[in-house]
């Protein structure tokens, strides 16, 4: 229930310009994991993955056994997202983060309304709830939003090198 946004891990560390990030959740898509986990290994400098990872205390309503379906579900109501920063790309004169994911597609609300830490919370306190629950989702959009536009601001240039703007 606290009212602070969650820290953008990733978005900070892609900051350093020198630090192979990636945001993954196998249950999402399996393919994106094993690439990720590939370019970080193969990467010549500091690689930092950020796996989403039900456990225990998020108290998934369906079962911790179906921790990859709420994995996926994450990623579709668009509460995580899935991407990848390679700098090794910019030498090579291609764009270093990749969006994995697509616009969000299922209700954030469902999503987080199958984890008891949420649903718990607006039974306790309803209103507060809704208005945390209201902000989480504009978040998760003002989030995604940032790293659309810093995939773009990242655009090899057309200009030969030397040129001035």
């Amino acid at each position: 229930g606290k009212a602070k946004r969650k820290k953008n891990l990733a978005q900070m560390a892609i900051q350093y310009g020198y630090v192979y990030v990636a945001q993954i959740a196998m249950g999402a898509n399996p393919e994106q994991t094993i690439k990720a986990i590939r370019e970080a290994e193969a990467y010549d400098g500091p690689s930092l993955i950020i796996a989403y990872a039900p456990c225990i205390n998020h108290g998934i309503k369906a079962g911790l056994n179906n921790a990859m379906v709420q994995m996926r579900n994450a990623v579709h109501a668009g509460y995580w997202d899935l991407l990848r920063y390679n700098p090794s790309l910019e030498k090579e004169g291609k764009n270093p983060l990749s969006i994995d994911c697509s616009i969000p597609s299922e209700s954030f609300n469902d999503f987080i309304m199958g984890e008891s830490r949420y649903s718990a919370l607006a039974l306790k306190f309803p209103e507060r709830a809704k208005k945390l629950f209201d902000r989480a989702e504009t978040l998760a959009g003002e989030r995604r939003e940032a790293m659309i536009k810093q995939k773009k601001s990242l655009e090899p240039s057309d200009l030969e090198e030397g040129e001035n703007v």
